[in-house]
């Protein structure tokens, strides 16, 4: 089930994230990279702030938070993250493809992202090309992704009769 963020996830979004960079991302990153990006235990303020600016989408399985996915008005896609309790079951290509839909049907016209490492396949099957390599410095640590860019159809007009 795919349904609005509220406030009260908060704290099981930042948990999310956390497990999901120091489990799925591993094999990507090493574990002073990964400290870096998501310490423990999360920054509970710093998240409320930042999804407060974002529209979220979270998606429940098993009664439990599954993934979630949280963009822009404008594009781009800031977060997109899974459990890995949940992870390769087809849950993120449904959040993605629910936002991209709504970022189309508000006539966005391209979709625009920074992938880690671990993220990048997935983008890419979505669609998503490279636009450059980045290096982004995360409590005195760096670590490298890919800022992505992709073009969506033009929405078709309804045919005459």
């Amino acid at each position: 089930m795919i349904r609005q963020f509220l406030e009260s996830d908060v704290e099981a979004l930042a948990m999310l994230f956390t497990d999901s960079v120091h489990n799925l991302a591993s094999s990507y990153y090493d574990a002073k990279q990964c400290a870096a990006w998501a310490p423990r235990p999360p920054e509970l303020n710093s998240w409320r702030e930042r999804l407060a600016g974002l529209r979220t989408l979270v998606a429940e399985a098993d009664r439990k938070i599954a993934g979630f996915v949280s963009y822009e008005q404008n594009g781009h896609i800031d977060l997109l993250y899974m459990s890995p309790a949940f992870s390769r079951r087809g849950i993120a290509l449904t959040l993605y493809f629910e936002a991209e839909s709504n970022l189309v049907s508000n006539g966005i016209s391209e979709l625009f992202t920074e992938a880690s490492l671990v993220a990048r396949p997935f983008f890419e099957r979505c669609g998503f090309h490279v636009v450059e390599e980045q290096y982004l410095q995360i409590r005195g640590v760096t670590l490298r992704r890919q800022a992505k860019r992709k073009s969506l159809p033009a929405p078709q007009a309804p045919a005459r009769a």
